[in-house]
């Protein structure tokens, strides 16, 4: 008859299976196929944003990334190139460098910082140039007008935290949009505009005209997740007959504006 194993022998092989087992997870955790990176982000975008033919893993790897309307729309935009990133990771927190190869200078660093049950994510100040066209993906309004130009982003001190809720958002994030034209419109260009969105408590949301025959302006704020902007949209004289088209799709008229409104 065999003897059954003692007690230090029975210890012996629990430990070994542990070990197995956290080589395995260890294993699987590092490298994890970027294809998990791009099911969370479309998930998280609800589909807007797709990262498509990945390479690598979730911590270095990159990808072309893609923009799509809501569920069902037909129309996609990619963006030129690849983007890269590369994720490190310590004990209290994550660093994200994002590099896009048609548009930004230099990586973009993120990093996120657990707090309970709260996430915090820190911007560093960075600065980038995107094809404005890029946003057509996203389906109404943007592929109905299919603006062209140079959108030019810059963040500072951008953070914000994340508990299951709307994000909160400090700092400052200020997008222009350089000379812009439509199809809409035999103007061209139409002008160059702003938008800054100041965070805190309520964050807010600013609308100007910095150039140009088609004037926009207007103010907004965030309640929870929702936006609640008022705009008006306008043509200096000279040029209304050549923006009554535009002016008439992206708002509701009033004589010669049209009202921007959301929320």
């Amino acid at each position: 008859m065999t003897a059954p194993p003692t007690r230090s022998a029975r210890g012996l092989w629990l430990w070994a299976c542990a070990g197995a087992c956290f080589g395995v997870g260890a294993a699987l955790l590092l490298l994890a196929p970027a294809r998990w990176l791009a099911a969370g982000l479309e998930q998280f975008s609800d589909g807007h944003l797709q990262l498509r033919q990945v390479q690598g893993t979730v911590w270095t790897g990159s990808a072309e990334l893609v923009l799509t309307g809501p569920h069902g729309s037909l129309g996609a935009t990619r963006l030129p190139g690849r983007v890269q990133w590369r994720v490190q990771a310590a004990w209290d927190h994550l660093t994200m460098a994002l590099q896009a190869d048609c548009c930004m200078p230099q990586a973009l660093s993120l990093r996120v910082l657990p707090q309970g049950r709260r996430l915090q994510f820190i911007v560093d100040d960075s600065e980038s140039t995107w094809p404005m066209a890029l946003l057509s993906g996203l389906g109404t309004p943007w592929n109905t007008v299919q603006l062209e130009g140079v959108l030019q982003l810059r963040s500072r001190g951008l953070r914000a935290v994340w508990a299951g809720g709307p994000l909160q958002v400090d700092g400052e994030l200020q997008m222009e949009a350089r000379d812009l034209h439509s199809p809409l419109s035999t103007l061209k260009p139409m002008g160059s505009y702003r938008v800054t969105l100041d965070g805190g408590a309520r964050p807010r949301l600013q609308l100007e005209t910095l150039s140009g025959s088609l004037q926009l302006s207007g103010q907004g704020h965030w309640t929870g997740s929702q936006l609640h902007f008022d705009g008006v949209a306008s043509a200096l004289p000279a040029h209304e007959a050549e923006l009554a088209n535009l002016l008439n799709i992206i708002g509701r008229r009033e004589g010669p504006r049209s009202i921007l409104k959301a929320g």
